[in-house]
């Protein structure tokens, strides 16, 4: 692995821990100026000091986030569907690695369907953007997307997704946490990150999750509705970083997330 891969491999995990707190902001590609993100920047800016790495698209990026923040960026390089589509799982690579280079990012994000119709495609995409990306040293994440078929979150399926993506060269997997998920973190041999995915009922099942997944392999979290959705995402995303960084437990983040919460404005 070249230098510099590594280095910006470092910059989205912390080499002291090991763990990764990321921020997902690239939500509007397909869902548009979805609840709590209508407006990026002010989202975006009280949450950046406490992200291990943010992640958005390069419209957001440009628009909505200051030039000079030091979070490092994992570019959202996939698209070309929406919500309302006849099919999710179509999507293509839509920002060149030239870009992403002018952008200065430690990483870019790119979906795979698997079992979907569209699988084949993806696939490829992911296979071309890791022999563009590796030539100038950027690591790619791929991301185990399910579209609207939620019942795929399972053990097999993911366990399946994860291990094409890291087959086809892919230095780190985003996906779900499912029922038996050390299954699918010792079949993937490149560092898993969870998904927060739809906002849960409480901030206790949010902390749970995140709890749960580290301690079954995960070496991060890349949560977004779950943080930002909240009423007070300051100390949501406190009280996560609580737990996969300083190995804090659910009833600590619970004490830090009212305390912060206490302390801070509602978002």
């Amino acid at each position: 692995m070249d230098w510099g891969l590594k280095n910006r491999l470092s910059r989205i995990v912390n080499p002291e821990t090991g763990r990764t707190v990321m921020l997902a902001v690239d939500h509007g590609y397909f869902l548009g100026p979805t609840r709590k993100l209508e407006d990026p920047r002010t989202t975006i800016e009280p949450l950046l000091p406490y992200a291990d790495a943010l992640m958005p698209t390069r419209g957001v990026l440009r628009a909505c986030v200051n030039p000079e923040s030091s979070t490092p960026i994992v570019l959202r390089v996939s698209g070309g569907s929406s919500v309302i589509g006849e099919d999710l799982s179509n999507e293509d690579i839509v920002t060149s690695i030239r870009d992403a280079l002018r952008l200065n990012v430690a990483g870019v994000a790119l979906s795979i369907f698997v079992g979907s119709k569209y699988e084949h495609k993806t696939l490829t995409n992911l296979a071309k953007l890791v022999d563009e990306a590796e030539e100038y040293g950027v690591p790619v994440l791929a991301v185990t997307a399910v579209g609207k078929e939620l019942e795929k979150r399972d053990a097999r399926f993911l366990s399946l997704s994860c291990r094409i993506a890291a087959e086809l060269g892919a230095q780190m997997v985003k996906t779900y946490y499912c029922d038996d998920f050390e299954k699918v973190t010792t079949g993937t041999p490149v560092p898993c990150v969870i998904a927060g995915g739809p906002k849960l009922e409480t901030e206790r099942d949010a902390f749970e999750l995140a709890k749960r997944a580290i301690g079954q392999g995960a070496v991060g979290v890349d949560m977004g509705r779950n943080i930002w959705q909240n009423d007070n995402p300051v100390a949501m995303i406190r009280a996560v970083r609580h737990i996969v960084q300083e190995n804090g437990t659910v009833d600590s983040a619970m004490e830090l997330f009212e305390t912060v919460k206490n302390e801070t404005p509602a978002g």
